[in-house]
């Protein structure tokens, strides 16, 4: 199957202060992307994880896409080596603009701002206003209780069954990736009026 992607957003941790594993995964994810010439679009940090997967690619040659607010790099936090920065007025505008500016989404471990943009992104598909993959990286089993959840709502009825999938999850990048070249977003008109 050709490669669908020519950009990716990565929405992942900031903190400095998590275990190893996770900067070697986000390494690999920013690697990754550098070799399949997919340009990585990210929070605009040099920090955490945002920082691995961000430097990664750029070792690698890939292109690299910064979108951060005023605020944050009034902080000092922006990454300087970014293909391109954007520094912008809100969070709002940060998000709005990754999502314009990708091809799709992955969730690397994080905390409340990755589970954030993921749960938009993933509501926005489910709503069909975006077409766009959302993969997890299920490093190490990290979204496994996310996903025990999905699966909760599905059998509450609160999530149809229809997108129980909207979110593909692999513990690889590679697999990640691969799995949402393959994932098709279910149509609006297929459900809207449906149980």
């Amino acid at each position: 199957m050709a490669q669908r992607f020519k950009r990716l957003a990565v929405y992942c941790g900031s903190s400095n202060h998590v275990h190893e594993r996770y900067f070697a995964a986000a390494a690999a994810m920013g690697r990754l992307l550098a070799e399949r010439d997919i340009g990585l679009v990210f929070g605009g940090g040099r920090v955490g994880l945002m920082g691995a997967v961000a430097d990664a690619a750029l070792q690698g040659g890939g292109e690299v896409y910064g979108v951060i607010p005023h605020k944050l790099q009034d902080l000092e936090l922006g990454h300087t080596g970014c293909t391109e920065l954007f520094v912008v007025d809100s969070m709002h505008a940060r998000k709005m603009m990754m999502a314009t500016l990708s091809d799709g989404f992955i969730a690397l471990p994080g905390g409340w701002g990755t589970l954030e943009e993921l749960f938009e992104m993933t509501t926005w598909a489910q709503l069909n206003y975006h077409r766009k993959p959302i993969g997890a990286l299920n490093l190490d089993g990290y979204y496994d209780p996310l996903f025990a959840w999905v699966d909760r709502a599905v059998a509450d009825h609160f999530i149809r069954p229809l997108h129980q999938g909207l979110i593909v999850s692999e513990s690889t990048p590679q697999a990640l990736l691969d799995a949402m070249n393959a994932q098709v977003i279910p149509d609006l008109s297929t459900w809207i009026d449906n149980p």
